[in-house]
């Protein structure tokens, strides 16, 4: 059966010369939406999940709250020497510039979390109700990226580590997996421009 063309809408399947399906050609974002929601629900954790792997994500989790990055970042600054310090610094930086960039973008796009816009459960609290982009990916992938750039002998379990962090808030059911690439993304390129000046 031939396939219909009508302005922006694509008849896929006919039954009958009067009876056909008839969808919307989708934009871009709507099918990278659409698999971002697939990945998410083929990722995510379900309740049936032990209590041991809830309680291993939401540890892996908390590495990239606000706690931990920001104590990762002013301790070896208060206490740290010389590249370390600079590191600490440009960590530190990193962190404040990208956080800032994060809850710009979450305010701008509203995108909901899982738990509203698909209605899943979720197995640690949610900090706001804007899903894109992952605060938690960002921060850590901030720090990290930054003490991976300056002591490469790190970079992969620094790396490994903030990745992990990022999966985490999927597994967990507060992100996307798109929300997560894009947080990190964020991260990535503030501190590369945060190393560069």
């Amino acid at each position: 059966m031939p396939v219909y063309r009508y302005g922006n809408t694509v008849a896929k399947k006919c039954f009958s010369p009067y009876v056909c399906y008839v969808e919307t050609e989708s934009s871009l974002l709507n099918r990278l939406d659409r698999r971002d929601r697939a990945l998410f629900i083929r990722w995510a954790i379900g309740p049936a999940a032990t209590h041991a792997v809830q309680r291993f994500w939401r540890i892996i989790t908390h590495l990239g709250g606000v706690q931990v990055t920001v104590t990762a970042s002013l301790v070896p600054l208060a206490f740290g020497h010389d590249l370390l310090q600079l590191a600490a610094f440009n960590a530190l930086v990193t962190l404040g510039v990208s956080h800032f960039v994060v809850q710009i973008m979450k305010r701008s796009l509203g995108r909901p979390r899982p738990s509203s816009g698909i209605g899943c459960s979720t197995f640690i609290d949610e900090p706001d109700r804007f899903s894109c982009p992952s605060g938690h990916a960002a921060a850590a992938m901030s720090v990290a990226v930054v003490y991976a750039m300056t002591f490469p002998a790190w970079a992969a379990p620094l790396l490994a580590l903030a990745l992990a962090v990022g999966a985490s808030r999927v597994f967990l059911g507060v992100h996307y997996p798109g929300d997560v690439v894009i947080g990190q993304a964020i991260a990535i390129l503030t501190g590369a421009l945060v190393i560069a000046i």
